[in-house]
């Protein structure tokens, strides 16, 4: 096998690593560890975000299986935003991934 030839585990790695090396991920991720929000309580809780890049990580993060969007019909509409399974799974990885930063970054 050559040495420079990707494997599918390498593959994989580097899409999670894309995914979560993205700006903002990682804080969307986070603000929703302990529960749904809604979209303003998101932004109010990550600084300097625009509402537009929130917006779009969120729509990323709902097409990648890690977010999903519940809109409850009500006056006025409540949509709010969760940690799917997949997503809840990458939360504890990142906190993981925090403490180690913590401690030697």
């Amino acid at each position: 096998m050559d040495p420079h030839e990707e494997t599918p585990v390498c593959n994989h790695f580097q899409k999670a690593a894309e995914l979560v090396g993205k700006r903002w991920v990682p804080q969307v991720v986070h603000a929703m560890r302990q529960g749904p929000r809604r979209f303003s309580d998101l932004r109010g809780g990550i600084s300097s975000i625009s509402d537009h890049v929130l917006s779009q990580r969120l729509k990323e993060l709902e097409l990648e299986g890690i977010v999903t969007r519940t809109v409850t019909p009500s006056t006025p509409v409540c949509i709010t935003y969760g940690l799917t399974d997949r997503g809840k799974d990458l939360a504890r990885v990142m906190s993981e991934l925090q403490r180690w930063a913590e401690r030697w970054a």
